[in-house]
C-alpha cells in the first residue's frame, strides 16, 4: 500500500480510499497525499476540507481519480 501512496504523490495524482477509522468506521475519502513519514502519511481530504493525518495500516483501498466530477457531463 505504501507503494501505492508513494507513487501517487510523486505524480501529484487525486485518488479515492476506503478508510478503516480507529471507532471501526469505513470511510470513502477523496485525497490528494501532501507527504509521507513513517507508518502514517499528511493529506488534503476534498470529503473534509482539511489537511488530515492517516494510518497507512488502516486503508482498505486506493484507486486513483482519473476524471473529476466537473469533467463528467
Amino acid at each position: 500500500m505504501r507503494d501505492q501512496l508513494v507513487k501517487a504523490m510523486q505524480r501529484n495524482q487525486i485518488v479515492n480510499m476506503m478508510y478503516m477509522a480507529k471507532s471501526g468506521e469505513v470511510t470513502k475519502r477523496r485525497i490528494k497525499i501532501i507527504k509521507i513519514v513513517g507508518h502514517t502519511f499528511q493529506a488534503y481530504c476534498f470529503t473534509k476540507q482539511a489537511k488530515r493525518t492517516f494510518l497507512i495500516g488502516s486503508i482498505l483501498a486506493v484507486t486513483p481519480v482519473i476524471r473529476k466530477e466537473r469533467d463528467v457531463v
